[in-house]
């Protein structure tokens, strides 16, 4: 059924061609008749003609105003097969009238118009083969017994030059037809995996949409990313990545079929799989769930490929065909935002896309067109949030960015910075937050307010962007002296480190030749810490506030600080609590010999001139 998907059009056209062609040609048949005052024959014949022709002309016209699906279009053209079968058939009743005729000029006439007819069925029904290969034979053949007929030599000839030009018209055909087949194989497949690319499957979704708008029918498209495949290009060649391709696109091709879903390759290393049509909503999820997984077991089977043992997983995301007024981009579209959202969960799953998920990614969208303006706009302010030591003095303070948009309104941290890292706008944005910082810090030792440290956070991209130390040193130059930049401390989440474990210890030890301390933020929540601390150059470390939230005396979260705090003091690195709330934790961390403490019992983060109205409050009391 879908290998005549480009056909369609291709007929449709063809059904006006032949009625242009075939009733004005029939209507010399009217005048030849009255040469030789013969009426009702030839009336009769060309009143079957156009008669014949309004079927057609139906047929032409009920394809043009309808939106089909492939199903319909097939039952178009299977009845589209009659009609031309019909048509051409009728030439062959007015041959026989002609050559039982006396008048051998007439016989000649007959011919003729055969042996057209048989030309125009091999050049206008090229793409439909069998019915071409018996229009031409049904032509060509009474011709043929008509020459044997005659009974004389030359007929005998004619007879067999008849049979050679309908083997050479045949021929053609068949050539022109292979060639077409080929060009539309080119045009709907991928050329590297033999799936259907994404022109084909695009066809393939508008005709789920149509059949969900007449039928209500469910289908379910699947969207596959393969996860770090562009590792595998990068460190064993494409070719060797060209044949992995394959291969998952063998393993999805079997699965698909047993389930009677038709998968396509989009591009690179993203598929798209269409499901078969399902009655009910609930049933089409449960089973797109199913499949999924079912994919996702497969691809992480095992490859060998070349001696290379492989091992790769995918993302897929999930959508439902269910709202027919959508156009097949934007199916894909969200079944492409569950992916993305997949892969942001740890990638190796599926997510489904849903209204929580669209509007979630939405607001995302909107975060991102808007920040790309928030610094042009003074959008971005900064904010400082107080560290005391045990004895309750202000003796630094974290660095916080802040984003208040007037159509977003305030908008958080940790929901723009990753976007900000996503797009890259985080370098701007950091290399802003640093030349305010280091301003705010210079002027504070101008006004004699003396802090042992200033937090700045500072993104991995940030980081390892190639002009990050340069900036650094000019912005230190330019604003700090010597004593201030060695009061600065970078802050890093220990999530983030593991990205490129060698550059990041490189540009660390280019960042401390300005005097630059370091500490790690978020600890104990990574996965490798002290392998990490045995690596990096750090100075501090900072207890991430969740283990401060839940301190209590009993509390697993107790143990794991105590743990902390034993590996700071013996790897000799000062150590932060953040999130401090209550007084009961105040007095275990301070009990414990924890350095540095911040948190709301102290302060929640406030703008320069808070900060120095709290500064000074704290050094009378």
């Amino acid at each position: 059924m879908l290998d005549n998907m480009n056909f369609y059009n291709f007929m449709h056209k063809q059904i006006l061609i032949l009625i242009g062609l075939f009733a004005s040609t029939g209507l010399s048949y009217v005048f030849i008749g009255s040469l030789y005052s013969s009426y009702l024959p030839e009336i009769s014949w060309y009143l079957l003609i156009i008669l014949v022709s309004f079927w057609g002309h139906k047929l032409y016209k009920s394809y043009s105003h309808n939106n089909y699906s492939i199903e319909e279009k097939e039952k178009w053209l299977m009845q589209t097969r009659y009609f031309l079968f019909t048509y051409f058939s009728i030439w062959t009743i007015i041959f026989f009238v002609y050559v039982s005729r006396d008048a051998v000029e007439l016989h000649y006439i007959a011919i003729a118009t055969q042996l057209g007819v048989s030309v125009v069925s091999t050049t206008i029904l090229v793409s439909e083969k069998k019915l071409s290969l018996f229009i031409l034979s049904s032509s060509m053949l009474p011709i043929t017994i008509y020459l044997i007929l005659v009974g004389e030599p030359y007929s005998y000839l004619l007879a067999i030059l008849t049979i050679v030009l309908g083997w050479v018209l045949l021929y053609a055909s068949r050539n022109t037809y292979n060639y077409l087949q080929k060009s539309k194989f080119q045009a709907y497949h991928d050329y590297l995996t033999k799936l259907g690319n994404r022109r084909y499957f695009i066809e393939l979704l508008e005709n789920a949409i149509k059949l969900q708008k007449n039928d209500h029918k469910y289908v379910y498209l699947l969207l596959i990313d393969l996860d770090h495949f562009k590792t595998i290009n990068d460190t064993l060649g494409h070719d060797v990545g060209d044949l992995l391709l394959c291969e998952v696109a063998n393993r999805m091709s079997m699965i698909s079929k047993k389930h009677g879903a038709h998968v396509s390759r989009l591009g690179g290393d993203e598929f798209c799989i269409l499901s078969s049509t399902c009655r009910d909503k609930d049933v089409c999820l449960n089973n797109a769930i199913a499949f999924a997984n079912e994919l996702l077991d497969s691809i992480k089977q095992t490859y060998v490929i070349q001696e290379h043992h492989m091992y790769i997983s995918a993302s897929i995301g999930v959508s439902i065909i269910d709202n027919p007024k959508m156009k097949a981009g934007t199916f894909i579209k969200e079944a492409d935002i569950a992916m993305y959202e997949a892969k942001s969960q740890g990638r190796d799953g599926v997510m489904i896309f849903n209204d929580e998920l669209s509007i979630r990614v939405e607001r995302k969208l909107e975060i991102e067109r808007f920040l790309h303006f928030a610094l042009e706009n003074n959008e971005i302010t900064l904010q400082y949030q107080p560290q005391l030591n045990s004895n309750s003095e202000v003796i630094g303070c974290e660095v916080l960015v802040r984003w208040h948009n007037e159509h977003l309104g305030q908008v958080g941290p940790d929901e723009f910075i990753p976007i900000a890292e996503q797009t890259g706008f985080i370098v701007e944005l950091g290399y802003f937050i640093l030349e305010e910082a280091f301003k705010t810090f210079s002027d504070w030792d101008k006004k004699g307010i003396y802090l042992e440290q200033l937090s700045i956070n500072i993104s991995m991209r940030q980081m390892f962007h190639n002009t990050f130390t340069d900036d650094v040193a000019k912005l230190c130059k330019k604003y700090l002296n010597p004593k201030l930049s060695s009061k600065l401390m970078f802050e890093m989440t220990e999530t983030s480190v593991a990205e490129d474990i060698t550059k990041l210890i490189n540009t660390m030890n280019k960042i401390k030749q300005c005097g630059i301390r370091f500490s790690m933020d978020d600890f104990g929540t990574g996965y490798s810490s002290l392998s990490y601390l045995r690596q990096i150059p750090i100075d501090e470390l900072k207890i991430d506030k969740s283990f401060i939230f839940e301190l209590d005396d009993t509390s697993k979260s107790t143990n794991m600080v105590k743990t902390i705090l034993n590996i700071a003091k013996n790897l000799n690195l000062s150590i932060v609590a953040e999130g401090v709330e209550t007084q009961l934790q105040k007095e275990f961390l301070i009990e414990e010999k924890c350095d540095i403490l911040q948190g709301y019992h102290f302060s929640k983060p406030v703008d320069k001139h808070e900060f120095e109205k709290y500064v000074q409050v704290i050094e009378v009391t």
